[in-house]
């Protein structure tokens, strides 16, 4: 987002040359009359100058045309009001996305009340199926519309007509459609955050619940600062407090490591075991990966290097043998072996392993993401665990990216409760609780 000041006689020629220097789509944020210096100025002898303040998005100078020129398909996934590709958005004074289930014609009216402040039911322009000839149905009892000058998003558009058609559509936005309006500001705010969010990678079907949310309660005219502490505040509370391995007053607690092959399950183990271990706690390690060759090696060396007790468990049979000859340890920690998620055979095996576990036993199971995989690989991995046990998340690899929105939407998708993130591969300083107020600074763009 790029933001400059620019002063004029009055309040118009001070919009003019914020939009002859910074394009036509330019968001007016603030306007506000600056008196002149002196004497003068107190006694109002001389007139004072207009600055606004005034904000675009990099790259916001494509034309309507050109950002409607190829239609998206729709989204094959189960959700509501998400679409998996990106869109180029038309630039403008673009609506906040509308509450999720709701037929196309009321979301995109929901829509136009935020924007508009005014309680006027929306005007849309026709859209029609390039597979048929015929228009769009339209919602029983309504009358005719014709358009405004409200830019519809693409994206809004093609996720609300979601459950009227499978085929790809093509809104026609009339050009005038893109010039700026006086009122709404809060859109050209809510239109920022909304892309900043989808460049984070955070599910659209959150972005809007959240911006939903949060619209209800905004006026017109309220500043970027309350738009995005209220924002703020709701993302922190969504991801909630971080829960990490607890009462090991009642030992041993017995807690599994489970999750994909190369998601740093191993090293995550080792780096937990030496945070406790320097605690003063005592702490054991197992193995249940007999599938890797080198698997047991790896662990037997940070074993070695901690001066921490290590066993072998190679079959469900043997997991209350291995625990019971730790039992004076407070802590067990359990390396499983890591397995595509559609190894339906590698997946009984471990399943049964910790139903085989004595119930006297107090346990916890944590699931290894890696933060670099595709948000829809990670949720069939999350749901195919689940099926397993019920998890906490741990999220690595957060030092190979640079968009943390599948951090949220795990969160959101599976219930779970979210403990710690790594960041590297340095035993034991790469791990730490996960820090909810630098995740969701991240997620709207700060650093």
């Amino acid at each position: 987002m790029i933001i400059n000041k620019f002063q004029g006689k009055t309040k118009d020629e001070a919009i003019e040359i914020a939009k002859k220097e910074m394009g036509p789509n330019v968001v007016i944020m603030n306007v506000k009359e600056i008196p002149a210096k002196g004497l003068s100025g107190m006694l109002k002898l001389k007139p004072g100058v207009f600055e606004v303040t005034a904000a675009v998005e990099d790259g916001q100078n494509q034309s309507v045309e050109k950002a409607f020129s190829e239609p998206k398909p729709l989204p094959k996934s189960g959700f509501d009001a998400v679409v998996d590709e990106k869109i180029e958005l038309p630039k403008g004074p673009a609506l906040v996305p509308p509450p999720l289930g709701e037929d196309w014609l009321g979301a995109i009216g929901e829509v136009s009340k935020i924007v508009q402040n005014t309680e006027d039911k929306p005007k849309i322009p026709p859209i029609k199926n390039p597979n048929r000839e015929e228009a769009m149905p339209k919602k029983p009892d309504e009358p005719s519309v014709k358009p405004e000058n409200t830019l519809i998003k693409a994206k809004t558009m093609v996720s609300a007509m979601d459950k009227y058609s499978a085929s790809h559509v093509t809104p026609q936005v009339p050009p005038e459609a893109v010039e700026e309006k006086p009122q709404g500001k809060n859109a050209g705010y809510l239109r920022m955050i909304y892309n900043t969010l989808l460049e984070n990678e955070v599910d659209e079907k959150y972005v809007n619940m959240i911006l939903d949310e949060v619209g209800k309660t905004l006026k017109d005219g309220s500043s970027i600062d309350y738009l995005i502490s209220n924002i703020y505040q709701k993302m922190v509370l969504l991801l909630g407090k971080p829960a990490v391995i607890g009462n090991i007053e009642n030992a041993p607690k017995v807690v599994f490591f489970i999750g994909p092959t190369g998601v740093g399950k191993t090293t995550t183990l080792s780096k937990i075991a030496a945070k406790y271990a320097l605690e003063g706690k005592k702490v054991a390690l197992l193995t249940a990966d007999t599938y890797r060759i080198a698997a047991f090696e790896q662990l037997k060396n940070y074993a070695s290097i901690m001066n921490l007790p290590i066993g072998i468990v190679y079959s469900s049979a043997d997991i209350n043998q291995a625990i019971e000859e730790q039992s004076d340890a407070d802590l067990i920690l359990v390396d499983t072996a890591g397995f595509s998620h559609k190894n339906e055979s590698q997946k009984n095996d471990l399943k049964a392993m910790m139903d085989a576990l004595d119930e006297g036993y107090n346990k916890e199971v944590y699931l290894v993401l890696s933060s670099t995989t595709k948000y829809k690989d990670l949720l069939e991995i999350a749901d195919s665990y689940r099926e397993i046990s019920e998890y906490k998340l741990i999220f690595t690899k957060l030092d190979e990216t640079e968009s943390y929105g599948n951090i949220l939407n795990l969160k959101l998708y599976t219930g779970s409760d979210i403990s710690y993130t790594a960041i590297g591969q340095n035993v034991p300083d790469d791990i730490e609780v996960l820090d909810t107020q630098k995740i969701v600074k991240h997620l709207l763009g700060g650093k």
